[in-house]
């Protein structure tokens, strides 16, 4: 079953702002994190945002790298956000195509869907995990970095 869309997506503005983002965990529960690479219209990096979230779901992950992303754009200023995740699942829950049944999920959806819906111009994309390599070397480098202490 699905949902209705949280969004239109339109065209992007001029000055669309892109966030990559990527969540892991080593094992499903497991230490956990997300990296978020923010990039201007040109392609020039802004933010690389990465945190370490304890023992969490891959997918927990990857909706805190999302909500990650819309916070940084909102207390920026920036009115259109363009997100690309490798998160098959996130991507097709935002767009209202898969069900979110996880009580876990649920909260960070619905934050997820209020955020976003204070930008002009939204949306949210599946790429392959090649495309998202900058984001993922945060999500390691946060976990790596916590496991050194």
């Amino acid at each position: 079953m699905t949902q209705e869309p949280l969004f239109t997506e339109t065209s992007p503005a001029p000055a669309t702002v892109t966030a990559h983002i990527d969540g892991g965990a080593r094992g499903n529960a497991g230490p956990a994190a997300y990296g978020v690479v923010i990039r201007d219209k040109d392609g020039k990096v802004l933010a690389e945002l990465s945190k370490y979230l304890g023992s969490q779901t891959n997918n927990f992950a990857e909706y805190s790298g999302l909500l990650a992303a819309l916070d940084y754009a909102r207390q920026h200023g920036f009115t259109s956000l363009k997100v690309f995740s490798d998160s098959e699942l996130l991507v097709k829950q935002i767009k209202g195509q898969y069900k979110v049944s996880s009580p876990t999920l649920r909260p960070l959806f619905e934050e997820a869907r209020k955020l976003a819906g204070h930008f002009q111009h939204f949306s949210i994309q599946h790429v392959f995990r090649e495309q998202n390599r900058d984001a993922d070397r945060l999500v390691n480098r946060a976990l790596d970095r916590e496991k050194r202490g």
